[in-house]
């Protein structure tokens, strides 16, 4: 606890005193509400599961406050004044446990609404292009409807402070409206709210200073805003560090909007980078370090009295304690940590940092699961955004469950199964657990894989739990064992491309150069434009090695799992970055020695020089156990790859779905 000490010191934001420095950092609810955008008991629900176990402040977000002007689906978070009573529950439960709560509220979205939500034309400060669809012209808002706006901050402001929230955070940044009119780069305006930083400006402190009309100095006002954008052109991000010239807003123009956004009277700034076309600043996948954006809040910090709040992958406890430490911030706020591990703050308090599960930056469960209108969760925490639906339950009769394979998908079938009573006992043909999640551990940007699989080896380090290593199990051996519940969970394995050459000595899968990295030669072909083999690619050419993608489809990433915005665009960037060369809608016809045939979706033909040829052209289900039993035994569940081969989140909740009803 002495290490992690000064996170639990307490410090006040303006009027508010908050018992610790641990912030939940705002993420959306879209889809988790009612039907009119108001505040559902499942919100209540999810917010009370963090508040239980010792956050500070608690930031629900993120909400607009009227959908007419900006006129979205009609499921659109919206804070209603039909809410206030379920904002006030949450608040007086808050309150019991020590914790603050603020709201967040937002001018609206701007030119980075998806088209397909938008009831209206799209609005932003200026006419600029829509980011997801270029075609689309947002109309400038005009001076009375941005009036329309400051006004129903001002009285949302007021319903909140009635309902008991101890503060409200306006979301500056990110490129949403209020980012678009305080920023140069999207504000062409020649009225009072454009041209000189002064004027930009001029909307989010109009809504500060209607809410202090309507409700004085009673809650605490925090201002979020990027103090860099990260941008090289209007559509082009910066990696970390890489030299280039700032297109957006530059941190000398980040540091002035902090002191001027002091002067205006905020109680606090909260302080990150970036914005959607740079979306993995905001938003950093696995490939960004713990505390990637550290630097920023540090920097307003030097600038301004009032606290300063910082984000950016700070779930690590010692990576938070160290930026407390070193006085870059004065709250740090975690988000999708806290997905992942909602008892994190009461884990590290009681010196369990070990057993806190570990976030692993993949936003196939939170941020990607708007894109399928579904409410935000947690690859690795399916309860995540389900606490009522989807809490564990004691077996009514305690089973013999037998699971082979010991993937993540085993892993987490037998901790849930054996949480609920089950006597479990797990099998696995290799002489550690893991399965393909430690081959994907290899590459050093993917090392908090690593931290999962040492999570769920502790997590099954219990006597209810047997680990049975370098043991194959087969029909026979379940008949002599005669558990009452079979989980097959034997994966996948790398799938082969037929074509001429295959059996070549140079040609090697993705999985076992990843399990001896000496297999590659200088140069490679890499056969598969999936984000495996992208990150093969990558992986290669740090180490100084030559590598071309061949891809069947017409761009990379494209072809079977959505791969979630911001991996995407960090991963297309790093290839970049490595001078990574791709041939998209091509085939590869036949492996010679030394060579590569190809041919384009025009019939040229190309011959790449190569020395190792590695095949990562997806996956094929091992499902030939389950096959042979599921007539043998009534209760047998396929779960993870051998179901369907997917990613990390298939897995785990297809194994946390069956353990909690077995």
């Amino acid at each position: 606890m002495n290490d992690y000490k000064v996170l639990f010191e307490p410090k006040k934001i303006g009027p508010i005193q908050v018992k610790n420095r641990l912030v939940m950092a705002p993420m959306g609810i879209e889809y988790m509400g009612n039907n009119d955008g108001s505040i559902s008991q499942r919100i209540i629900d999810y917010y009370m599961e963090r508040l239980r176990h010792g956050i500070g402040i608690l930031i629900c977000s993120v909400f607009k406050v009227e959908n007419e002007i900006e006129a979205l689906e009609e499921c659109t978070p919206v804070m209603r004044e039909t809410s206030m009573g379920l904002v006030s529950e949450l608040c007086e439960a808050a309150h019991t446990f020590g914790a603050r709560i603020f709201v967040q509220l937002t001018a609206g979205y701007g030119r980075v609404t998806p088209p397909s939500i938008l009831r209206k034309q799209c609005v932003s400060s200026s006419a600029t292009p829509n980011f997801w669809d270029p075609s689309v012209i947002c109309r400038p808002m005009t001076v009375g409807e941005i009036g329309e706006i400051v006004t129903a901050i001002g009285r949302t402001a007021r319903q909140l402070a009635n309902a008991g929230v101890d503060g409200i955070e306006l979301h500056g940044h990110e490129g949403y409206i209020f980012d678009q009119f305080t920023s140069s780069i999207w504000n062409k305006r020649e009225d009072q709210y454009g041209g000189s930083l002064e004027n930009r400006l001029r909307f989010p402190i109009e809504c500060l200073q209607e809410m202090r009309r309507e409700v004085g100095n009673q809650m605490a006002m925090v201002y979020r805003f990027g103090l860099k954008h990260f941008l090289k052109n209007f559509n082009s991000a910066a990696l970390p560090g890489e030299t280039f010239k700032e297109a957006g807003r530059d941190i000398e123009e980040g540091i002035e909007m902090a002191k001027m956004f002091e002067q205006a009277g905020f109680d606090a700034l909260h302080v990150d980078a970036g914005c959607y076309e740079s979306h993995y600043w905001p938003h950093p996948p696995i490939y960004q370090k713990h505390g990637c954006m550290a630097d920023m809040p540090a920097l307003a910090k030097k600038a301004v009295k009032i606290p300063v709040i910082g984000v950016g992958r700070l779930d690590k406890p010692e990576v938070a304690a160290q930026v407390i430490k070193e006085d870059k911030m004065d709250f740090v706020a975690i988000g999708r940590g806290l997905l992942a591990e909602p008892h994190w703050p009461e884990k590290v308090r009681q010196g369990r940092v070990h057993d806190i599960r570990p976030c692993i930056g993949c936003y196939d469960g939170c941020f990607e699961a708007y894109s399928k209108h579904r409410a935000i969760s947690c690859a690795l925490n399916p309860a995540s955004g389900r606490e009522r639906t989807h809490r564990l339950e004691p077996a009514v009769t305690p089973l013999n469950v037998m699971i082979v394979g010991g993937g993540v998908g085993g892993m987490e079938a037998a901790r849930v199964a054996s949480l609920r009573g089950h006597r479990v006992t797990l099998y696995d043909q290799n002489s550690s657990l893991g399965g393909l999640v430690q081959q994907a551990a290899v590459p050093e940007f993917k090392s908090d894989l690593r931290r999962l699989l040492s999570w769920y080896e502790r997590q099954l380090d219990t006597p209810d739990i047997s680990v049975n290593l370098n043991t194959r199990i087969g029909l026979e051996e379940i008949r002599a064992q005669s558990p009452d519940v079979v989980v097959v969970a034997t994966g996948a394995k790398a799938a082969m491309i037929n074509m001429p050459g295959t059996d070549h000595q140079s040609v090697v899968t993705g999985v076992d150069l990843l399990k001896d990295p000496s297999l590659a030669g200088q140069k490679s072909v890499i056969i598969g434009g999936g984000l495996v083999g992208c990150e093969i690619a990558i992986w290669l050419a740090a180490q100084g090695k030559e590598c071309v993608i061949v891809e069947m489809c017409p761009s990379l990433m494209s072809g079977g799992i959505k791969i979630p915005i911001q991996v995407r665009m960090m991963t297309i960037d790093l290839l970049k970055k490595h001078g990574i060369m791709a041939f998209t809608d091509s085939k590869v016809q036949k492996i010679l020695d030394g060579k590569v045939e190809i041919e384009d979706g025009s019939g040229l033909t190309t011959e790449l020089e190569t020395d190792t040829v590695v095949m990562a052209a997806g996956m094929v289900a091992n499902s030939k156990l389950a096959d042979d039993i599921e007539n043998e035994f009534s209760r047998v569940y396929r779960i993870g790859d051998c179901r369907a081969p997917r990613n990390v989140m298939g897995a785990v909740w297809d194994a946390y779905e069956i353990a909690r009803f077995i």
